[in-house]
């Protein structure tokens, strides 16, 4: 695969913000190299978008009546795996906000390899996969529980105001080589409940003593049938581990993949010996009756994951979870890190007294302004290899990436309304570009060898590039002691320490060459009859570099 370089087109200037509304709308030689994966809500398709914006690959069919279900990722030979749900929800029995019901794998030239969906009376998968290294998917599913069911179980009857529970389950999908994929593990969350509202279940125990078990009698919505709402799955092959994220109790969780779906279901087996109960939680003790709220550091969190994707493992973040801390404070989110302890010789996280650790984040990220960062549902952050931070604001349709400085570097609003795309120069009203998340690959990505990008355009119509496009990554040798200059011109560019007779060839942005000559003896060169635009100079032997021409 080609290596991509980041080249200054001007060497004063290191930043620009452009008057672009949506799109791109900032960029800077500071923003890491790669390319952007968004899902955007409303509409079809997984758009993977160069830095200025460009569509360089997209997914789905744009006539077919699907939406996201909701993320998608990128496999190391370049297909995609990404969960999706029918457009219209009618009658569905099932259904909330992060709904899905299929999960596919597509190649990157976007032919379907095999597809599984659950979707009826009594499951549904929704939100978020993770895909682990032998290719299977890890599924995130609602299991309905009816009302006679949720009492013989130790709930309140009084938290029943919809006359049922959807509880949780993980699912582990694997292709079965016919285009479709069975469950080869499971584990149910209506395993591992305990209550002390009534003593004559067989549930009933000490909520406090037992935090590997859920009350289910805790609940901060009024009795809402959606009872955990989890939101996000990441899968640890290191310690095999699942992560979850669980809003509305203000917590994430660890379960141990390593037992059989049999233990799964019990109290015992697996590397850690507990079954399928839960090994470590945090954000929220007051959920297992260990604390108060003032102990509470998670406030309906989304995008728990550990923090590993693109960074090397001797990166200080390495392991550490993050999320996007998302109604930490009113109208302000956050992203923080948590720095759990794992004993890898007792295969357990400890109980520091009787809650987990530790005590605080290990790093905090708000907003200059904090309400400029506010998103009250979806979200996501990325550590980035350069060491910046790439934050997407679900909400507000915004992604931006910034600097350890603080300094915004990247900005990218979604530009869709209701699913449409609009025209450059919209200004987008709250809601109206939902994104569930963004998720930026780096150039040298495993999944990029061999495949080739598509030119589609911005998603917007009557965008202007060429700015951010001078500072863009790009696909060439970076030229060796040799400038073109000055750069931009009007199309009359010195070179010097060429030899007469030196070939070169000048390609614009689609690859397509327009000129090929020879430099003379003055090392002048003359491409003012070419219109306004970005080029590329490529000298025999020398290597390449982009020039703009503006007039």
């Amino acid at each position: 695969m080609k290596h991509l370089y980041l080249l200054p087109l001007f060497s004063l200037v290191a930043f620009f913000s452009n008057a672009q509304t949506v799109g791109t709308t900032q960029a800077s030689v500071q923003m890491q190299d790669g390319y952007n994966l968004i899902y955007p809500h409303n509409q079809p398709l997984t758009y993977l978008l160069n830095n200025c914006g460009e569509v360089v690959k997209q997914w789905g069919d744009p006539n077919e009546a699907t939406r996201p279900g909701n993320s998608a990722y990128i496999q190391d030979n370049g297909d995609i795996i990404r969960a999706l749900r029918p457009a219209s929800f009618a009658g569905d029995a099932i259904w909330a906000g992060g709904g899905g019901a299929t999960v596919e794998r597509r190649t990157w030239d976007n032919e379907l390899i095999w597809s599984y969906t659950l979707n009826n009376e009594v499951a549904r998968l929704h939100h978020d996969i993770a895909v682990m290294p032998n290719g299977n998917v890890l599924a995130i599913a609602w299991d309905l529980i009816d009302s006679s069911a949720c009492v013989a179980a130790g709930r309140n009857p009084e938290l029943l105001t919809e006359n049922e529970v959807w509880s949780e389950s993980v699912l582990e999908l694997e292709p079965d080589g016919n285009g479709g994929a069975t469950v080869v593990w499971e584990w149910h969350l209506e395993n591992h409940l305990i209550q002390d509202f009534d003593s004559e279940k067989a549930n009933f125990g000490d909520v406090a003593a037992t935090p590997g078990k859920v009350d289910f009698n805790f609940d901060t919505s009024d009795g809402a049938a959606d009872w955990c709402h989890m939101n996000a799955i990441d899968y640890n092959p290191f310690f095999d581990q699942i992560l979850l994220s669980v809003p509305t109790f203000n917590e994430i969780w660890i379960i141990d993949h390593s037992t059989t779906t049999a233990q799964a279901a019990g109290n015992s087996g697996g590397f850690a010996g507990q079954g399928g109960q839960l090994i470590y939680r945090w954000g929220n003790p007051a959920a297992y009756q260990q604390g108060s709220e003032a102990d509470q550091k998670l406030f309906y969190q989304h995008d728990a994951h550990w923090i590993s994707f693109g960074l090397p493992a001797g990166d200080p973040d390495f392991g550490k979870i993050a999320v996007f801390n998302n109604r930490q404070d009113g109208d302000i989110s956050t992203v923080n890190y948590i720095a759990p302890l794992y004993d890898e010789y007792e295969l357990n996280y400890p109980l520091n007294e009787d809650t987990y650790g530790p005590e605080d984040f290990s790093f905090t990220y708000s907003s200059d302004v904090p309400t400029d960062m506010f998103s009250n549902i979806l979200s996501s952050s990325q550590k980035l290899p350069n060491g910046n931070l790439l934050v997407c604001v679900g909400r507000q349709g915004r992604s931006f990436e910034v600097a350890p400085d603080g300094t915004v570097v990247w900005e990218y609003i979604t530009p869709l309304q209701g699913g449409a795309a609009v025209e450059q120069g919209t200004v987008l009203p709250l809601s109206a570009n939902l994104t569930f998340r963004m998720n930026r690959y780096m150039p040298d990505f495993a999944g990029f060898e061999g495949n080739e990008f598509d030119n589609l355009g911005t998603i917007e119509s009557n965008s202007d590039i060429l700015w951010c496009s001078s500072l863009s990554t790009n696909e060439l040798e970076a030229l060796s002691g040799i400038n073109a200059y000055p750069n931009p011109s009007e199309g009359y560019f010195r070179i010097d320490g060429i030899a007469t007779g030196t070939a070169f060839h000048v390609s614009n942005t689609l690859g397509q060459r327009v000129h090929q000559s020879t430099f003379n003896a003055s090392g002048t060169l003359n491409l003012s009859f070419l219109n306004e635009g970005m080029y590329v100079l490529v000298i025999e032997g020398k290597g390449s570099q982009r020039i703009l021409i503006k007039k």
